[in-house]
């Protein structure tokens, strides 16, 4: 049986090999990803073993996320996690949403480009490892699937991100179910009169006795929802028990009172076909972990929005700029609710700028720019003054209160929600529909509830985005803009800002010139990634070029400018080396300050460190003595001088990653120096895993000059 959605059948040859797959393997659920157009987002495709609410909160998953499925198509590798433990130690944020016990595996579809990724979930039950077999059938699998999207999109066929996900059952070839079916199924697997659900939760057969327990006719619960049909059960807690059970396939067992006073157990035994479950009395009274909810208080979210909250309230913790913020909201907070357009607004000298928007032109956005924050002509006014939430389900509804609203757009439902951090207004979200909507009681408790967490992420992403433009300002300032023209020397640098935290660091380069002939080349690295370290990184530079045109030697550069930073007191070192290049006299005299060592190719294209005498790092002994290493100048040497964020990686030896840095220059094609950094920074690893800013600065010795 395959479903679009909820279960319209099809016979899509994609779905039918992916199935294939996740049965071949032994998976109990299986995903397929597919990569977005714009390759920023993965979207569901086909969903194996498991309701599509179950993927709600990962309909939609950007590349960068700290996710396995995005790893797997960032790094183009297969990553495995062999248990929640695991899973909560390398993705907090996906254990968070996922807190059940599995194994599970990601696996990228790629061919001619990359298409997406492959999902497989199995009991946590299975081998913590998979074997090297596995590890080919899965990526076989992977291959024959690339194939056939490359084949899809030749005959126009590529799925569009906006499609709901295909939902395949895993008894898929079965007999029909039916209630006389699933009562026979349900005897296999356990004896006596109980009851059994199919995988979305709905009673497919209930015996006799289990009639009498639940004190209703089967007439009256067959094809429905136990926490819909049995009031008693309507808790988060009791649907959270059958949602463990589809997901690990592992027996689960809960306690629940029917009333006014009868206390049941319920144990629950999944497979791929259902989950048989046996209704018994309990053997104690009230337990003390389940508390009976008093009448009239409001009734908590489901246990399905409460893990989607969860795991968007993680998210919104991780991002980091406005920017951020406005993706997550439109990739993950617009699908988990339906809507289809939003607009999101900030709070800036009294009146409403848009700081990012989806689903409006131009036009419509122009109209909304720089309201006040008073405003009558849309409810954003009233929800900022107030700090409640305004919905609104159709236009009739909107029209009544705010006519002028209506003619911004031909939108159809509503929900405005106020952003505000201890009693100050920071903006205004707003998700709209295409439409009319009704706005549940759960779901307007979800979404005030992530008003305050969206909120809170953006009054910190704009204090960061403030820090950071004035820091990276001051960081590109103090960065040689150019580097001079030297006759007999090719030369290029590159700086490269941290992929995580603030984009900004201490690390610097420089090519001063020595009179006619001679340069010196210099590298540093000051201790931070902040505004501080900028700071104190051009104070570095400044006085390196000070003492540089007086015309000391190497060490005497170092030495003088290690007495300033230590009279300076910055509580910051600073790592540095220089080399004085000397065309006439045709050596190198090097001197280092705590900095990883040069390497060098030389002509025949051998390449090694270079072994440099090493010194303390500047500004911590004022007395410090910084030795020197002389190495002849011949033509065609190349030096490539960096710093510890191009080779330092947690768990990695640094001397490794140095003698992996040198091999990697060596195989390098040299004719072009901007090239040969690109393939050095490409083979230091994934950009999306930098933490560590890195300073490259290339010089090669041609045979003119």
């Amino acid at each position: 049986m395959t479903g679009v959605g909820e279960g319209a059948t099809g016979t899509d040859p994609l779905d039918a090999a992916f199935a294939e797959t996740v049965r071949r393997t032994g998976a109990t659920i299986g995903a397929l990803y597919l990569l977005a157009p714009d390759e920023q987002r993965l979207f569901l495709h086909v969903l194996y073993g498991a309701p599509s609410d179950f993927a709600e909160p990962w309909s939609t998953i950007p590349v960068t996320a700290p996710a396995p499925v995005a790893e797997a198509v960032r790094e183009d590798r297969m990553v495995w996690v062999a248990s929640q433990e695991e899973m909560a130690r390398a993705y907090p944020r996906t254990a968070m949403a996922l807190p059940y016990p599995l194994t599970l595996v990601t696996a990228p579809v790629t061919g001619v480009r990359r298409w997406g990724s492959l999902v497989l979930m199995w009991p946590a039950t299975r081998p913590p490892y998979m074997t090297r077999r596995e590890r080919g059938h899965v990526a076989a699998s992977c291959g024959r699937l690339a194939r056939m999207l490359e084949e899809a999109v030749q005959h126009g066929r590529f799925p569009a991100p906006g499609d709901p996900p295909h939902v395949l059952a895993a008894g898929a070839g079965r007999r029909p179910t039916t209630p006389a079916m699933a009562a026979a199924d349900f005897v296999e697997r356990l004896p006596g009169g109980s009851c059994a659900l199919d995988l979305e939760g709905r009673f497919t057969y209930l015996s006799s006795g289990a009639c009498e327990l639940l004190d209703r006719e089967a007439g009256e619960l067959l094809g429905t929802l136990p926490w819909h049909s049995l009031r008693w059960l309507d808790d988060p807690v009791y649907e959270d028990r059958y949602r463990a059970a589809v997901i690990s396939r592992e027996p689960v067992v809960f306690t629940a009172c029917r009333p006014p006073d009868r206390w049941l157990d319920f144990h629950l035994y999944p497979d791929a076909s259902g989950i048989s479950v046996r209704v018994v009395p309990s053997e104690t009274e009230a337990p003390p972990a389940l508390v009976e909810r008093v009448p009239g208080n409001p009734v908590p979210p489901r246990a399905g929005r409460l893990h989607q909250l969860m795991h968007l309230a993680a998210a919104l913790t991780e991002v980091v700029g406005v920017q951020d913020v406005i993706d997550l909201v439109a990739d993950q907070i617009m699908p988990a609710f339906g809507a289809e357009s939003l607009v999101l607004s900030t709070a800036e000298a009294g009146r409403l700028r848009i700081t990012g928007h989806r689903g409006y032109d131009a036009r419509s956005i122009e109209r909304l720019e720089g309201l006040s924050l008073d405003t009558g002509f849309t409810p954003a006014g009233q929800t900022l003054a107030t700090g409640i939430p305004a919905f609104f389900d159709n236009r009739e509804e909107m029209g009544r209160v705010y006519p002028d609203a209506l003619l911004i757009s031909s939108k159809q439902a509503w929900a405005f929600l106020p952003l505000i951090v201890s009693g100050r207004p920071v903006g205004c979200c707003v998700l709209s529909y295409d439409r009319p909507h009704t706005f549940t009681a759960e779901e307007r408790a979800v979404m005030t509830s992530l008003a305050g967490l969206i909120a809170q992420a953006l009054d910190r992403a704009r204090l960061y985005d403030a820090k950071h433009d004035l820091a990276h300002s001051l960081q590109q300032a103090l960065l040689p803009r150019t580097l001079p023209a030297v006759p007999g020397l090719r030369v290029a640098a590159r700086y490269l800002p941290a992929t995580r935290g603030m984009d900004i660091g201490g690390d610097f380069y420089d090519l001063i010139p020595l009179g006619v002939s001679a340069v010196a080349a210099v590298i540093g690295d000051v201790q931070g990634h902040d505004a501080a370290a900028a700071a104190l990184m051009g104070q570095v530079r400044t006085a390196v070029h000070a003492h540089s045109a007086l015309g000391v030697p190497p060490d005497q550069v170092l030495s003088r400018t290690n007495r300033l930073l230590t009279d300076l007191g910055p509580d910051l070192f600073t790592s540095c080396l220089y080399a004085s290049i000397d065309f006439a006299g045709r050596r190198v005299t090097l001197a280092g300050a705590g900095h990883p060592p040069p390497l060098m190719r030389l002509p025949g294209r051998e390449t090694r460190p270079v072994d440099v005498l090493p010194g303390p790092p500047l500004g911590i002994d004022p007395d410090a003595v910084f030795p020197v290493t002389e190495l002849p100048l011949t033509p065609g040497l190349l030096l490539a001088f960096y710093t510890d964020g191009l080779v330092e990686r947690p768990g990695a030896d640094p001397d490794d990653s140095i003698a992996g840095l040198a091999h990697h220059l060596a195989r390098a094609d040299d004719r072009d120096l901007d090239l040969l950094i690109d393939a050095l920074v490409r083979e230091a690893g994934p950009s999306a895993q930098r933490t560590d800013d890195i300073a490259l600065l290339v010089v090669h010795h041609t045979a003119h000059g």
